[in-house]
C-alpha cells in the first residue's frame, strides 16, 4: 500500500508487538494510507503483554528480531523507537512528543493482552486519539468460527472443514519502499536489556541454530517450499531428517504472517498436509480465546483432581536429558541447545513427563515456555493438554507412548539420538534406543557404562504404563482430597 494522495500532517504511532515485519502488516498499511508521518514503536512491558513474561530463549530471539526490524526500517527512511514501561503511559507520552493523533496496532490473542488492549482503546479514545486494531496474526479471527450449535470448536477436523469453507484469506501485501518519517524523532532506548533476569547464557547454541528477522523468515519459507513441502506428509515425523518447515518462531514473533505462508503454499503439490498444520495453529488460538483459563487449568474439568506426583529428581533428569531413554534425552538436549525440538519428539518427551513420571503437564509447559524460541501460549497450552489427555481433541490419557517403539519407528538408524546423545553413538542400531537391554560386551565395545557414562532409565516403561493406566481406570476416585498439583522446583 502506497496511499499518500491525501496527506495528514499529524503522525501515526504504529505499535508493534508480535508482528515484527514490514510486509503484510495491516496496521502499518493503514498508517501508510493516512499519508502521515509514521513512528514505529516497540514497548517492552513484560508484565502487561501476556499471561506470563517471555522465557529466556524467547527474549534472545526478540532482541535479535528488533535489531533486524530496525535495520529494515532504516533502509526505508524510518527507524524503530523502543521504550520500556507501562504501555498506556508510554503511548500517551509518545503521542505528545511526536504530535501523533492516531495509534494503530495488530491484535494479539493471549487473554491478558486482550483485556489490556480493550482498556487501552477505551482510555486512548477518551483522550481524543484515533485508535484502531487490525487482524494481522491469524488467518481467521477466533470469534468468527463456530460449530453447528454456535459453540466454539473442540474437535480439529470439524474446525479444519469450517476453515476450508470460509472465505479464503486475503492476499498478503508487500513491504513499503519508503516510510514517511516525522520531522524529528523521539528518543529511543539504545540497549534494551532483555537478558538481565535470564538463567542461562543462550547465545552460543541459539546463534548457531537460528537467524531471526523478516528476511530470514522469507528465506526459510522459500527453502522449505522448494525442497521439503512435497515429502512433508511423510517426512515431518522423522527427527533424523530435515522434513519440517522450521517456521514456528518466525510465525510467533510475526516476522512472517500466516497469510504469506498460506498463499505461498496453497496449490502446490502435496501442500495440504502442511497447510493443515498451519490451521492447527489457528485451532490453538481458537481454543485459547474461548477457554482463557486453559494455560493453567485443564479444559476437561475432571483432570483438576488428577493425583499428580512431586518428584524433583525425575523432573530435573527430564529437563537435562538424563532420563535413560535416548529419544527423550535427545529431544531435551536439542531443546536446551537450539531452543527448539522436533514435534514428534515433543510429543514423546511430553508424554514421558506426564504419563511415565506423573508430573503435572503445567510444569512441562513452563519448562518449554522458558526454553523454546517458538514458545507460544496457544500452541504450548494445546500441545501439553493434548498429550495429557485433558484438552480439546486430545489423545486419550490411556494412550501412552512407548519411547523405544517411537524411536525405532521414527529414528530407525539412530541418527537423531547419535547427534544429541553422543555417548551412545557407537552402539549398534539394534541397541541404540534401548541400551539397558544391550549385552555387556556390546556396551563395553561402545564405551557405554550404564549408570556412569549414561544413566539407567529413571522408571521402567512397563511399570510406568501400568501405573498410569491404573490411575486412569480409577478416575471415579479422583477428588480434591487426593489431587496434588505443587510446583516441582523452588
Amino acid at each position: 500500500i502506497r496511499g499518500t494522495s491525501v496527506r495528514v500532517t499529524q503522525a501515526t504511532l504504529v505499535w508493534l508487538r508480535q508482528d515484527l515485519r514490514l510486509s503484510d502488516n495491516p496496521s502499518l498499511n493503514a498508517a501508510m494510507e493516512r499519508g502521515s508521518p509514521i513512528v514505529p514503536v516497540f514497548i517492552w512491558s513484560p508484565q502487561e503483554e501476556g499471561n506470563r513474561p517471555l522465557g529466556s530463549a524467547s527474549r534472545w530471539w526478540l532482541k535479535q528480531s528488533l535489531e533486524q526490524l530496525n535495520a529494515a526500517l532504516r533502509k526505508r527512511g524510518s527507524r524503530l523507537v523502543i521504550r520500556s514501561g507501562p504501555v498506556l503511559d508510554t503511548l500517551l507520552t509518545l503521542s505528545k512528543e511526536t504530535g501523533a493523533n492516531a495509534i494503530f496496532w495488530n491484535r494479539t490473542y493471549e487473554p491478558a493482552a486482550i483485556a489490556r488492549d480493550r482498556e487501552l482503546k477505551h482510555t486512548l479514545r477518551e483522550r481524543g486519539l484515533t485508535v484502531n486494531s487490525f487482524p494481522g496474526n491469524l488467518l481467521f479471527e477466533p470469534w468468527t468460527l463456530a460449530n453447528s450449535t454456535g459453540q466454539p470448536f473442540r474437535v480439529f477436523t470439524a474446525f479444519w472443514k469450517a476453515c476450508l469453507k470460509s472465505p479464503a484469506p486475503a492476499s498478503p501485501s508487500s513491504a513499503p519502499d519508503t516510510i514517511l518519517a516525522p520531522a524529528s524523532w523521539p528518543n529511543s532506548e539504545q540497549d534494551l536489556d532483555l537478558d538481565s533476569d535470564t538463567k542461562v547464557d543462550w547465545a552460543a547454541g541459539l546463534r548457531e541454530s537460528w537467524q531471526p528477522g523478516e528476511a530470514s523468515a522469507l528465506k526459510q519459507l522459500t527453502v522449505f517450499l522448494d525442497h521439503a513441502v512435497v515429502p512433508y506428509a511423510t517426512e515431518r515425523d522423522r527427527p533424523d531428517h530435515p522434513g519440517t518447515s522450521l517456521l514456528s518462531p518466525y510465525l510467533h514473533f510475526g516476522e512472517l504472517s500466516p497469510r504469506q505462508i498460506w498463499h505461498a503454499a496453497v496449490g502446490r503439490p502435496d501442500a495440504a498436509a502442511f497447510l493443515r498444520q498451519l490451521v492447527w495453529r489457528e485451532f490453538a488460538h481458537h481454543l485459547l480465546f474461548h477457554y482463557p483459563a486453559t494455560p493453567d487449568q485443564p479444559l476437561r474439568s475432571e483432570f483438576l483432581h488428577f493425583p499428580w506426583r512431586l518428584d524433583e529428581a525425575s523432573f530435573k533428569a527430564w529437563t537435562r536429558g538424563q532420563t535413560g531413554y535416548p529419544i527423550v534425552d535427545a529431544g531435551m538436549r536439542q531443546l536446551w541447545h537450539t531452543g527448539w525440538m522436533h514435534n514428534r519428539v515433543r510429543m514423546v518427551a511430553a508424554s514421558f513427563l506426564v504419563k511415565h513420571l506423573l508430573i503435572p503437564w503445567q510444569e512441562g509447559a513452563a519448562w518449554f515456555w522458558d526454553t523454546l524460541v517458538d514458545a507460544d501460549l496457544a500452541n504450548n497450552t494445546m500441545g501439553w493438554q493434548w498429550v495429557a489427555g485433558c484438552g480439546a481433541d486430545a489423545a486419550p490419557y490411556f494412550r501412552i507412548f512407548n519411547p523405544t517403539l517411537q524411536a525405532e519407528r521414527f529414528d530407525p538408524d539412530g541418527a537423531y539420538v547419535r547427534r544429541w546423545v553422543p555417548e551412545l553413538a557407537n552402539l549398534p542400531n539394534e541397541w541404540i534406543h534401548q541400551p539397558w537391554n544391550a549385552p555387556a560386551l556390546v556396551l563395553q565395545g561402545a564405551g557405554v557404562e550404564l549408570g556412569m557414562t549414561y544413566p539407567l532409565p529413571v522408571v521402567n516403561h512397563e511399570f510406568a504404563r501400568d501405573r498410569a493406566l491404573m490411575l486412569w481406570r480409577n478416575r471415579a476416585q479422583w477428588s480434591a482430597a487426593n489431587s496434588y498439583l505443587p510446583p516441582i522446583s523452588e
